[in-house]
């Protein structure tokens, strides 16, 4: 499970419940959209591209993974 949300501090921010939701498939996926890994908050952040339609984007393509997400 991820939550998609837009962040003013972070951009665009894509956090999974667990360590377990972090495949390497999911994790090959944001990185194409240029997405990386804070340690600080556990998630994977993009500071541009934070509209609603950004985010929609994002969660549409971690569902066609498979993954259960809130945004």
């Amino acid at each position: 499970m991820y939550l998609v949300t837009p962040d003013p501090a972070h951009g665009l921010v894509v956090a999974p419940r667990s360590s377990d939701d972090r495949t390497p498939e999911t994790e090959q996926a944001l990185t194409a959209q240029g997405f990386t890994w804070s340690n600080e908050i556990e998630a994977y952040t993009r500071p541009t591209g934070h509209d609603p339609e950004d985010a929609e984007r994002t969660a549409d393509a971690l569902r066609e993974l498979g993954h259960y997400v809130i945004s």
